[in-house]
């Protein structure tokens, strides 16, 4: 206990010298904390956002039934809030430290130069996606070529301009620091979500909706997939949609952002993020991804055994007009900026020499050549699926160590107290679950999200059980 107390009473002016006030490598001081409406805004933000204009359409490609669809958004995203209140926002009040550093007194500096870089690029790819939302709306008044859901390389050279130029203004805004990240989310959301809710009641007038029972038969009872895609039941979209963010909160990536707020109940302001974004935001993106497969275009792609076009910007403008271009744009900025943030946080820990909002453009030109390839946002459900199955784990060995170390007699931070650069537990910790888990999806055909929690478990199971053995064994 002692140790936790001097963690969090380090002087303000003890601050790394590149960090640029974002507190890298400390505890973030009192005088820094923000109250729960910085969280509300951020997260209301970040999920009524980019992915929602993706994801909404893609659940209709996995013939989802409007039970799953419905009832499964309300349980898996329930879960989801219930993660980030009770593991990541009590963990990260706590410590007030980013994930990196908090893994790096745990595992040591070698080895978390490897999750850093994982992790880093995972962001910047997710980042990359949104940044290719965003362009299919910049791209409606010049008339450009949309990306096909099938299509992994751009199509032409106003969509490689339109894509590098929107990755370098998000980049800025995100080199900024967390300040600046959360004003422009406070900013941008209410307009985010009106135009959401304005969308799903515009598209539900054009699907001739007059009651719930229409309502239902949008998706009635379901339907065969898509050309390339699974079919989704019930437990796929509890499942999915619980760790769409495993990464965040099992994960524990969140700590860099909780580890600024004044109380851990400021986690219960992820809500708004599922339930605005995750539920109300993926809904009314279907509807308009509904609206779109009704007229002559998507069915005579249908008909030839093709999937119709995913781009949120002309499914936007036909709801809404000007408005829905605006909204994508903004919408695909607000995911991508905390996720280069947070990409950026990745490789400060592994070149700390190097100024945060350098390392923070480095992400951003990552996401923006990402974002060139439409690949990561048509196979979006795959790749969120993919992320937090990969990082999950690792964020097992922080809860794990944090719940339970004393009633196994391990250390906590043992690498940094044992003075060690490299832990094997949370190597074989890691790298085990996935790789067992990871092959039984690939054999057996299993959806990688079902797979998710048992690797998460075990993760922390076999970091418990080596720590008491090498500890024990050197003590």
């Amino acid at each position: 206990m002692a140790d936790d107390t001097q963690l969090n009473s380090i002087n303000e002016n003890d601050i790394d010298i590149n960090s640029g006030g974002e507190f890298e490598r400390t505890p973030v001081p009192e005088s820094n904390l923000k109250s729960w409406k910085y969280f509300l805004g951020m997260y209301a933000g970040e999920h009524a956002a980019g992915t929602e204009f993706m994801i909404g359409p893609l659940f209709l490609t996995a013939g989802v039934s409007a039970f799953d669809l419905i009832i499964g958004l309300l349980i898996g995203n329930l879960f989801a809030v219930l993660s980030w209140r009770f593991l990541t926002a009590e963990i990260a009040v706590k410590y007030r430290l980013t994930l990196y550093y908090h893994l790096e007194k745990i595992s040591g500096k070698k080895l978390v130069i490897g999750y850093n870089l994982a992790n880093g690029l995972l962001f910047c790819f997710l980042a990359g996606a949104m940044i290719t939302v965003s362009a299919t709306a910049v791209g409606i008044p010049f008339d450009m070529e949309m990306p096909k859901l099938t299509d992994t390389m751009p199509n032409s050279i106003t969509w490689v301009v339109i894509v590098v130029g929107i990755g370098a203004v998000i980049s800025l805004i995100a080199a900024k620091g967390f300040n600046t990240v959360a004003k422009a989310a406070n900013w941008m959301s209410p307009i985010i979500v009106l135009a959401f809710l304005t969308s799903g009641i515009v598209a539900l007038q054009q699907l001739g909706v007059k009651n719930i029972s229409d309502f239902w038969t949008i998706w009635g009872e379901g339907s065969e997939p898509f050309p390339g895609q699974i079919k989704f039941t019930f437990w796929h979209v509890v499942f999915w949609s619980w760790f769409a963010n495993a990464a965040m909160h099992i994960g524990m990536s969140d700590l860099s952002v909780f580890r600024f707020a004044k109380s851990k109940k400021s986690g219960w302001t992820t809500a708004a993020g599922m339930y605005v974004g995750h539920y109300m935001a993926w809904i009314a993106a279907a509807l308009l991804y509904a609206v779109y497969l009704k007229t002559p275009e998507a069915q005579m792609m249908l008909s030839n055994g093709n999937a119709p076009t995913v781009a949120p910007g002309p499914l936007a403008y036909n709801a809404i007009g000007v408005f829905g271009i605006i909204t994508v744009v903004l919408a695909g900025w607000t995911t991508a900026n905390p996720t280069i943030y947070r990409a950026g946080l990745a490789f400060q820990a592994i070149i700390p020499k190097v100024s945060t909002f350098w390392v923070t453009i480095i992400a951003g030109s990552i996401a923006t050549i990402a974002g060139i390839f439409p690949a990561f946002a048509m196979k979006l459900l795959d790749f969120v699926a993919f992320y937090g199955f990969m990082l999950a784990p690792v964020g097992a060995i922080i809860v794990f160590e944090y719940f339970y170390s004393e009633r196994f007699g391990i250390q906590k931070f043992y690498a940094e107290k044992a003075g060690l650069k490299y832990n094997p537990a949370v190597l074989i910790a890691w790298i085990l679950p996935f790789i067992i888990f990871y092959f039984i999806s690939v054999k057996y055909d299993i959806f990688l999200s079902f797979l998710t929690l048992p690797a998460w478990i075990s993760s922390g199971l076999i970091f418990l059980i080596i720590s008491k053995y090498m500890q024990g064994s050197k003590g």
